[in-house]
């Protein structure tokens, strides 16, 4: 505000030496003219906090300079001022305000520049001034168009945060529940199953309830542990002075996914071929994270006894390759048509450009077979991709 104060009043003695009559000189200053000039200027000082009050405040003084017969030297910076505010109400208020402001302006110039002609005894029709009056009305449009683009580039830009921030809380969620329906869908089918076993033979083979039991209290602590972890980086991130929270899942856990299956039921066999590596964090997870899921549909709907899960590191990419000897025919829950197991498989390959299909074989059972590139980790591309896939 200060700021504003101070370039009013630098503006003053400019605005005094533009407004002169010809029958005035510069020197010595003249109280009425001084006056006059201050009266226009002094409202600039709120014009960006109430525009439409101060072209208000312009347009009744333009009215009564024209009723006090002043000449027109001493009141034309009255209009393009004016002219300036439009633009600015039409670009920060709404679009019915802007055209009001642009309509009463180009209405109040038009009036006030025939009314002078008129007490000065021309014609109003003549060339001249009907091309000033042209002019008047083109700098009217000129400010409101322009004011019109000003704003619906902001409110472009306000629908393009907004976009972007919907499509944030949209990923977010997105990998919150697969996170959530990795983490909990597998102990969950372990859980169950570890039960319904432990139940049937609790009587005959009480040796075996207590196993089953046992495994049931280790996948209930896993994922507690998993979801005590996740909870925590939602509600908020660790300090610095904090130890730093349990990493997600990998490769490296696989042999005890397959131990902790093989316990629910179903036998696990993990091969590896190729020359095992290490992997990009986003990679390992995102195998991980396959295998897992794929085990799962294999305990919970498969009715398999046995499932086998083989790693190919190629040169370029990572095959996986899960198959079982289940019922995988085209209507059981494992199929891809069903639930968001399988959908969920399908997003975490593409986030890395690979590719997933799942279906039944021919010869009986289920198969889930997926390809990612190994980005190389000098690369811009792979410290772009693996970047874009820790942010989802």
């Amino acid at each position: 505000m200060a700021l504003t104060w101070c370039a009013v009043v630098a503006f003053l003695p400019l605005l005094y030496a533009v407004t002169l009559a010809d029958d005035e000189s510069l020197l010595p200053v003249g109280a009425i003219h001084a006056g006059f000039a201050a009266a226009m200027a002094l409202p600039l000082v709120w014009a960006r906090r109430r525009p439409c009050a101060v072209l208000a405040v312009l347009l009744a003084e333009l009215l009564v300079a024209v009723a006090l017969a002043q000449p027109a030297e001493r009141v034309w910076p009255l209009m393009p001022v004016a002219d300036l505010l439009v633009c600015f109400t039409t670009a920060t208020r709404s679009r019915r305000t802007g055209l009001a402001a642009a309509a009463t302006t180009l209405i109040v110039q038009e009036a006030a520049w025939h009314a002078a002609l008129l007490t000065q005894g021309l014609r109003v029709f003549a060339s001249g001034f009907l091309a000033l009056s042209v002019l008047l009305g083109l700098g009217v449009v000129v400010a409101w168009t322009a004011g019109t683009a000003l704003r619906q580039r902001r409110e472009y830009g306000q629908a393009l945060r907004a976009q972007a921030e919907l499509q944030a809380v949209t990923a977010d969620r997105l990998r919150i529940a697969r996170e959530l329906h990795d983490m909990v869908a597998h102990s969950i089918g372990v859980i169950a199953i570890q039960a319904g076993a432990g139940a049937r033979v609790i009587d005959s083979r009480p040796e075996q309830a207590r196993d089953a039991l046992a495994a049931i209290e280790a996948a209930s602590r896993q994922t507690l542990q998993g979801l005590r972890h996740m909870l925590g980086v939602l509600r908020e991130p660790p300090a610095a002075s904090e130890p730093e929270p349990v990493p997600l899942s990998g490769l490296a856990d696989l042999d005890r996914l397959a131990e902790t299956t093989t316990a629910a039921g179903v036998r696990v066999d993990v091969r590896r071929q190729g020359e095992p590596r290490g992997l990009p964090p986003a990679m390992d997870r995102c195998a991980f994270r396959i295998v897992q899921e794929s085990v799962t549909n294999v305990v919970r709907h498969a009715g398999a006894r046995h499932c086998q899960v083989v790693l190919d590191y190629a040169p370029h990419e990572l095959r996986i390759d899960i198959t079982d000897d289940g019922r995988g025919t085209a209507t059981t829950p494992a199929s891809p048509s069903s639930g968001y197991g399988i959908a969920g498989m399908r997003e975490r390959a593409a986030l890395l450009d690979g590719r997933l299909s799942a279906g039944p074989r021919p010869e009986g059972g289920f198969r889930v077979t997926a390809t990612l590139p190994i980005p190389s980790p000098t690369s811009a591309r792979g410290r772009a991709q693996t970047a874009h896939v820790e942010a989802r």
